[in-house]
């Protein structure tokens, strides 16, 4: 089943996290919760977010959505889709809302703001509050907060609360599209390992074509040895060597660089609060600061390999 179906996202909730209230299950079968929730509310139609909501309603979910893009709004409408004007009135729509933005203050302000989620917190409709984006951990936890002192507007079996969830997802946009993302509660310190991934795989396909190895050559050595990732064999930097992953169309679409180091940021951060000394971290985030100050910001992150390392295409 696909993970970014509603119904299997529901199953984090037996997962207990620091940074969202804990509700346990027991006691309902997945029938019980596909009916609960079948009026979802989707805010955020970016590349992530608008496939994720399309996958949504492929597969019967009574969907509403909003956006401050207008353009994204109208295709939305266009399929049939109800748009909302505000969050608060997708929260009006709405038995569970998924929110996937692009930062912190961005997510303070769809909950917490005058038109927010939780404008009305003494009689909300929604019973989760599932938020996909990647922030950093504090703003989790205020964000938690203040739906824990929100009531419900109709008690539902269990439910006497609104439960927030905080459920950032992987995968990038091919698996957005596929409906084949990992929801998970540590994308800070996954993706902190995948930009060190992607740099280290893209500086040993640049060494090699100095040494007169063709990055296809390497790529078959690689996924054949212990160097095997998925950057090398699922999302390869080289322009030349795989289809339809961002390298193949010059790094347009996926996951910007910008957002990677938003999220290397987010790493450094977290680190630096706990008394960490984090290196890779430090040495990541320069360089995708440097990408961004150079023009790169919005091509996707493996574009390291052309613009940073000076990687060379597959003839």
């Amino acid at each position: 089943m696909a993970i970014c179906r509603l119904r299997a996202s529901l199953s984090l909730l037996k997962t207990k996290s620091p940074f969202f209230h804990y509700v346990p299950l027991h006691g309902f079968s997945s029938s019980q919760l596909s009916s609960q929730f079948e009026s979802v509310g989707f805010i955020g139609l970016g590349n992530m977010g608008s496939r994720m909501a399309n996958n949504l309603i492929k597969n019967g979910y009574k969907v509403a959505v909003h956006d401050i893009n207008c353009n994204v709004m109208k295709m939305f409408s266009d399929m049939g889709v109800p748009t909302k004007e505000t969050p608060f009135e997708v929260a009006e729509a709405s038995d569970v809302v998924i929110t996937m933005l692009p930062s912190s203050s961005h997510v303070l302000d769809v909950y917490t703001g005058p038109n927010g989620l939780l404008r009305c917190a003494n009689l909300m409709r929604p019973q989760l509050l599932i938020d996909s984006s990647t922030i950093d951990p504090q703003t989790s936890r205020k964000v938690s907060v203040a739906v824990s002192n929100c009531i419900l507007k109709e008690k539902k079996d269990h439910w006497e609360k609104p439960v927030m969830l905080d459920a950032p997802v992987s995968g990038g946009v091919l698996a957005a599209e596929a409906g084949t993302l990992t929801f998970m509660a540590a994308k800070i310190c996954n993706n902190l390992a995948l930009a060190v991934s992607m740099l280290g795989v893209s500086e040993a396909f640049v060494l090699g074509q100095s040494l007169g190895i063709s990055a296809g050559t390497l790529t078959k050595v690689l996924n054949t040895s212990s160097a095997r990732c998925w950057s090398s064999d699922s999302y390869n930097p080289v322009p030349g060597v795989m289809e339809g992953v961002p390298a193949s169309r010059n790094y347009a679409g996926g996951f910007a660089s910008k957002l990677m180091a938003k999220d290397l940021n987010l790493a450094a951060t977290s680190a630096k609060e706990v008394g960490l000394q984090c290196p890779l971290t430090y040495q990541a985030q320069e360089i995708y600061t440097e990408l961004c100050k150079d023009g790169h910001e919005s091509k996707d992150f493996s574009c390291a390999f052309r613009h940073y390392y000076s990687g060379q295409d597959e003839l």
